[in-house]
Parts: C-alpha cells; structure tokens; sequence
C-alpha cells in the first residue's frame, strides 16, 4: 500500500511537471480504472492539454490521499461537457478552485462513499448550472462534512415524502419500532433536531400566494402536552428551501456525457 502511494505520488509529480510525463488528465483517470478507457477515449488530445492545467491546480491541493482525490475530480470531468466554453472558464476561476480546495482541505479516505459521491455531484452540478451562490454551496460543503449518513437519508426521505410525519419516517426507513426510552429513539430525535437547527428541514406550514408563512391559528390553553414522542404522527416535515437545494446539487447527479451513460 506505501508503494503504490509513492508511485502516485511520483506519478502526479511528474505529471505536473509536464515534459515527458504523464498529462494530468491522463494520471486522474488512470486512477478510476475501466472508467479511463471510456473517457480518455472521447477526450482529444487538445482537450486533454486544455484541461491539463485545471488538473494540475486541483491535484496541488493535497499529496494525502491523492488517490481518493483524483478517482473524485476524473468523475467530476467525465460528468462535464468538455466543448462547453463556459464550463471550461468556470473549471478555471478561482472562485471554482476554491470550492474544490475546501471540499478537500479535510479530505480522508476514511470518510464513507456516500459522502465521496456528495461531493462529487456537488462539485459536477457547482461547474455546470448556477441555481445557486458559491456562499451556498460552501454552506453545502460544510453540511457534508457535519452531517452523517443517517442525516443524509432522512433528508432524502422528506424530499421524496414532503410533508410526511416523524413516525411514518422511520417507518419507511428502519420499518421496526423501537421502545421510546431506547438509544434509537434518542438519535432519531437528535437527527430530526439537527436537520431543523441547520435549516435542511422545517414542520410544514402553509404559505399564502406571494411565498409568505401564514400564521396558524392559535392553539387553546392546555390542548397539547409538553412532550413530544420522537416517532410523532401528527407534524408534517418538508425541506427548506436550502434543503431542495441541497438535494439538487448533491443527489441528483448530471448524467455523464463522456460515456453516453442514460442512467
């Protein structure tokens, strides 16, 4: 394992050198295996040397990990139109390289890959449309690293059920019930807690035609209890606004065109 690090290492040294080295785009794509056959394929050699300089920009960021690193940035380029002139001066402005330095200034392989493909369609969707602010995407970034899977799936969960119930979440996402007391029940209060104080998700309230919260009517004196059961079947969740814009730039993927992949 060692020795094939440093031979990246000393593969990308090379590579960045340029001379007889290896191109940069060559060494990234050569860390994805069967993908670098398809890819490689489609991209000419002056597109290579075009985005040459883009990899060697990303590829400086960090020596750990390299490998992890360039498996990421081939599969953000092969998800990209390499012809598209805005896509190309979007790759290369600092604002872009930015981005890709913070989703890597803590990288580790010891991160999940579900995570590793977050970022990865978070940075392919960031070159491609502009939905949304770079000061938004960092607040992504940071929500990738802060957040655990089990975030991530109930997230996804509300997307797809807008409007659904605590219980009916854990229904669909874990099916057995659990004791109230028990360390289950505890996360998944944690969990549903975090995703409101970061704004990811919020209880449904209805809004009038111009966007606006309309206020609820009031609730009488002594109609509700202080506690709340952690699998509740009467709240509805939704995702903010932040939320379907999150789900948009990181688990909807752009369908790669390198590869003529439909799916």
């Amino acid at each position: 394992m060692a020795n094939e690090k440093e031979q990246l290492r000393e593969d990308m040294d090379k590579a960045l050198a340029g001379g007889a080295g290896p191109s940069v785009a060559r060494f990234a794509l050569a860390c994805i295996g069967g993908i670098a056959g398809a890819a490689g394929g489609a991209w000419s050699d002056a597109e290579q040397k075009r985005f040459n300089k883009i990899f060697a920009s990303w590829l400086k960021l960090q020596e750990e990990e390299i490998k992890e690193i360039g498996i990421t940035l081939a599969e953000v380029m092969i998800r990209l139109d390499v012809n598209d002139t805005k896509v190309e001066e979007r790759l290369q402005s600092p604002q872009y390289l930015s981005l890709v330095k913070k989703c890597f200034r803590d990288w580790s392989a010891a991160e999940s890959e579900e995570k590793r493909v977050l970022l990865r369609n978070l940075l392919a969707n960031a070159a491609s449309c502009s939905v949304t602010s770079d000061d938004v995407i960092r607040l992504f970034i940071q929500w990738i690293s802060n957040y655990s899977e089990a975030h991530f799936k109930v997230v996804g969960c509300i997307y797809n059920n807008s409007g659904i119930t605590r219980y009916k979440i854990w229904q669909k996402l874990h099916g057995e019930p659990v004791r109230e007391d028990s360390a289950e029940a505890d996360l998944f209060k944690v969990i549903i807690r975090d995703l409101s104080m970061g704004s990811i998700i919020r209880q449904h309230r209805e809004v009038d035609h111009y966007g606006n919260f309309v206020k609820p009517p009031r609730k009488s004196r002594g109609s509700s209890s202080s506690y709340k059961s952690a699998f509740d079947n009467e709240e509805q969740y939704e995702l903010t606004g932040l939320g379907n814009q999150f789900v948009h730039y990181t688990m909807n993927e752009i369908v790669p065109k390198i590869t003529g992949d439909s799916t």
